[in-house]
């Protein structure tokens, strides 16, 4: 199969999105060729059968010069190299601009979205594409004719235990943007409250604002003082450093998509506690221990406070089970494999 894929970003040094080109990795290994038509282009290694074209927009062109260099780069792959099948991922305005060109020329599009948030676009998206993707039944907001449901794509050869081990004392780490939606500050919240009990603990946040949510960065970094170190933003190579350090990881985003980091944390053997009731079929037994049902500062001082307070054995019989889960139902290359099998069952050759 010739996969051509459309997406946000190809650079393995995004902290949002580098884990893209891992994707990528992962689909060239079960396919012929696979072309990539981004929006933007970084540094990335990538296996030899995958070739990267952008639209320009780390070179600073605009909207119609980048629509341009899309139909122009669109054209040339589906009219003369030959394309089988399109995987969209995350970027349906890149599925809605290619359906027509792609049904002319008889090749299935995949789009695959998993965000709570449900715009006119992605309901055009939904309509134009022959089927959608995404990784958990609450991670698509919209209606359900089309969709698969496959699981999220963690490379858990790397996200997995090593290092050193979780830290002295333990350290309560959260990993994501710094916006409203993450409710960072019920963390900043609980966090005070276990040191005013006199828990011994850390708490770090590893990530950065968007331009639009930087006042809310702001005041949470005033309303934090010394509780919280606001780390910044890391590569995405050096995440699983920062889980491994770890005792227990938090990710408080409300029902709806699974946000990767939380699955990042639990493959490299990690217990997060989340408030997203969509995890609960990934906890499994642990949703007890794990799913904070009520996302207020002090239900969360609590079920933390439950996480440090077991043994180092206990924790880590728990953090094994979680890693067996997410290589269960969330490994990337099985991942891979139920995408190209989505695209033959929609007509691409084997």
């Amino acid at each position: 199969m010739r996969l051509l894929v459309l997406n946000q970003a190809t650079d393995t040094a995004d902290p949002i999105l580098g884990f893209a080109t891992r994707w990528l990795a992962a689909l060239a290994r079960r396919v012929e060729r696979v072309d990539v038509l981004t929006m933007r282009a970084g540094a990335a290694s990538l296996p030899e059968n995958v070739r990267v074209f952008s639209v320009g927009k780390e070179r600073g062109y605009g909207e119609p010069r980048r629509a341009v260099e899309f139909y122009r780069r669109l054209g040339t792959l589906v009219g003369t190299e030959q394309v089988d099948a399109c995987f969209s991922h995350m970027i349906p305005v890149f599925s809605v601009m290619a359906a027509p060109v792609l049904r002319l020329r008889g090749i299935p599009l995949v789009t695959w979205h998993a965000h709570r948030h449900v715009s006119p676009l992605l309901r055009l998206a939904h309509h134009v594409s022959d089927r959608m993707a995404t990784s958990a039944p609450s991670s698509y907001g919209y209606r359900r004719d089309k969709l698969a449901v496959l699981g999220q794509g963690i490379d858990t050869t790397a996200f997995a235990p090593g290092g050193r081990g979780a830290e002295a004392p333990p350290l309560v780490l959260a990993v994501g943007r710094l916006s409203p939606v993450k409710r960072l500050e019920t963390l900043v919240d609980a966090v005070r409250r276990l040191h005013a009990r006199g828990d011994a603990m850390r708490c770090a946040v590893v990530g950065e604002a968007p331009v639009h949510h930087r006042a809310y960065a702001n005041a949470l970094r005033a309303a934090a003082g010394a509780d919280v170190e606001f780390v910044g933003p890391v590569p995405y190579a050096e995440l699983p450093a920062w889980y491994r350090r770890a005792t227990v990881h938090v990710n408080l985003s409300p029902t709806g998509a699974l946000d990767k980091s939380a699955l990042e944390a639990m493959a490299c053997g990690r217990p997060s506690v989340v408030a997203n009731a969509g995890f609960a079929a990934t906890l499994g037994p642990h949703a007890d221990t794990l799913l904070v049902r009520d996302a207020e500062p002090a239900a969360l001082a609590d079920q933390l406070a439950s996480v440090l307070a077991m043994t180092p054995g206990a924790r880590a019989t728990l953090g094994a089970a979680l890693r067996e889960r997410i290589c269960r139902e969330h490994d990337l290359d099985r991942l891979a494999g139920r995408i190209v099998a989505l695209l033959h069952e929609l007509g691409a050759p084997a």
